[in-house]
């Protein structure tokens, strides 16, 4: 049940051909919900997993979130039209930081009207990165409320290059910050199966991990 769950990630600077092979491979055989790689190699895990119900995500704004809306927006496309079923986006944390948050839903409405009106690809799945170990409470909780309203599909916790990863508080403030069609994806330092379990309990639907295989090899000498 749990390799559902998970993003099988492989987002490194030193990330070779042979290593996304490798990742894709062990997403088909655990059956895991999908692949993530950077744009780059999104042809790519596509071309690897074809015949399989495994999906591929990539990322955009990565790791920053800094680059500019039509940006972000052109790196969507750009990566749909190679190929990716769902994309994780990071929001502009300085923009955050200083409450702008006009800013914040434009850059957010960008990516989405990427994923979602697209006539010749179809919609895509979009996920948001809150990068969570930047901001307050009250922070997490506005931005959760300007990506239910643009339509999101998902608030994610982090990108993995932060000062800090997934927290079961701050999935459960997420979870109780959006729409109730929405959900949650926890990332960034889930190593075990006793953090996925607690990420999960707490709300989260979507697990973003590169130790996929060893928590799913956990999972089995627990039965």
């Amino acid at each position: 049940m749990y390799n559902s769950y998970i993003d099988h990630t492989l987002l490194g600077a030193t990330a070779k051909i042979s290593d996304i092979k490798k990742l894709c491979a062990e997403a088909k055989q655990y059956s895991f919900k999908a692949v993530c790689v950077n744009p780059c190699y999104v042809r790519l895990a596509k071309e690897q997993l074809k015949g399989s119900n495994v999906l591929v995500a990539t990322v955009v704004g990565f790791p920053l979130g800094a680059n500019t809306f039509e940006m972000k927006k052109a790196e969507a496309l750009d990566a749909i039209k190679n190929g990716a079923d769902e994309i994780d986006m990071v929001v502009n944390v300085g923009m955050v930081k200083d409450h702008n948050w006009e800013y914040v839903r434009r850059d957010i409405e960008k990516v989405h009207n990427a994923c979602k009106m697209n006539i010749l690809f179809g919609k895509k799945t979009l996920k948001v990165i809150l990068e969570t170990c930047y901001l307050t409470k009250e922070e997490i909780e506005e931005v959760c409320k300007i990506a239910s309203e643009v339509g999101a599909d998902f608030v994610k916790t982090s990108t993995g290059f932060g000062t800090g990863g997934a927290k079961v508080e701050d999935v459960k403030l997420m979870k109780e910050s959006i729409s109730p069609s929405m959900e949650v994806k926890a990332s960034g330092g889930i190593r075990d199966l006793a953090t996925l379990k607690a990420m999960v309990e707490a709300g989260a639907t979507r697990i973003g991990c590169s130790s996929s295989v060893k928590i799913m090899e956990e999972l089995g000498e627990e039965k």
